[in-house]
């Protein structure tokens, strides 16, 4: 017999009062290119004290042979395993606000389910706003100025506009749960960083300074972003380093650059011109792959 929404979560019973809190959501598994989404989490975490006040029941969720979890073996024994976390924190920015961070696994099954439960604690704790992020490889050069879109159960919410009308994407859980969310009255919001897709499946710091910046303002929360305005700088001039180290990926970025400069101009938006004849996205990625494998190879 599936369980309750309500039993899909066990609920600490020392929770302060949160009306008008704001809950951040990033879920591991689905697309997060050059790491943005996690460079938040990872920043917010280390940069705040938090605690657990929601665990979510991962054995009814996960599959576990499709995504196994680590263990750890030493000589003759297990000794350590690395058991999946779905669960919800509470945090406070550095002016006391407190704030609440959902992470962890995004479930193989019961998404119904979860968004319900979640919906219950959005209402038992008077979560005012939900806010999702994640990066999204884009035809973009680095050299340019990182774009953040949003996209609301509101208009009123949107702060910065998609250049997309109408598409059709996979499913996720964050946004099943924005729409779920707007569909019951509640106000929920995320916020995508365009990440070059040359660079999407390493750390892009910068994407996730961008998505930072954004979500802490549409939430009105004040949090340190030093830590990772220095990972960014570290990483775009190594970037830069690699770029300026092969004619053929610099030819690439800049036909990007030729590309983005032009759009902006006309239209302001990024839609490719048809007179500007580019590599495909995984030609792009192919070649810049190839380049950094011969560069650690080279070390």
């Amino acid at each position: 017999m599936a369980l309750d929404p309500e039993d899909l979560v066990e609920v600490d019973s020392d929770v302060p009062d949160l009306g008008g809190a704001v809950l951040l959501h990033h879920f591991d598994g689905f697309m997060d290119a050059g790491a943005a989404g996690s460079a938040v989490v990872d920043h917010l975490l280390e940069s705040h004290e938090n605690r657990v006040v929601a665990r979510f029941d991962v054995d009814d969720l996960i599959d576990y042979r499709a995504r196994r979890p680590t263990m750890t073996y030493a000589t003759d024994r297990w000794e350590g395993y690395d058991a999946p976390e779905l669960v919800v924190r509470l945090l406070h920015d550095s002016v006391g606000t407190p704030f609440l961070l959902m992470t962890g696994p995004e479930p193989d099954r019961r998404w119904e389910a979860v968004v319900a439960a979640v919906r219950i604690l959005v209402e038992r704790w008077g979560v005012r706003l939900a806010i999702g992020f994640h990066g999204i490889p884009m035809g973009v050069p680095h050299t340019r100025k990182l774009s953040v879109i949003s996209h609301a159960t509101r208009p009123e919410l949107v702060v910065e506009k998609s250049p997309f009308s109408r598409v059709q994407v996979p499913g996720n859980l964050s946004a099943l749960l924005e729409l779920r969310l707007g569909e019951a009255g509640h106000d929920a919001m995320g916020f995508a960083a365009y990440v070059p897709h040359y660079l999407a499946q390493g750390s892009y710091p910068a994407a996730g300074l961008g998505l930072l910046e954004s979500l802490t303002k549409a939430a009105g929360l004040v949090v340190p972003t030093a830590a990772l305005h220095e990972a960014a700088r570290r990483t775009d001039a190594e970037i830069a380093r690699q770029v300026a180290e092969s004619d053929e990926v610099a030819q690439v970025v800049e036909a990007l650059e030729r590309q983005y400069d032009a759009f902006a101009e006309a239209s302001d938006n990024l839609l490719l011109n048809a007179d500007e004849p580019l590599p495909s996205a995984d030609e792009l990625g192919a070649e810049f792959e190839r380049f950094l494998a011969e560069q650690q190879r080279d070390r």
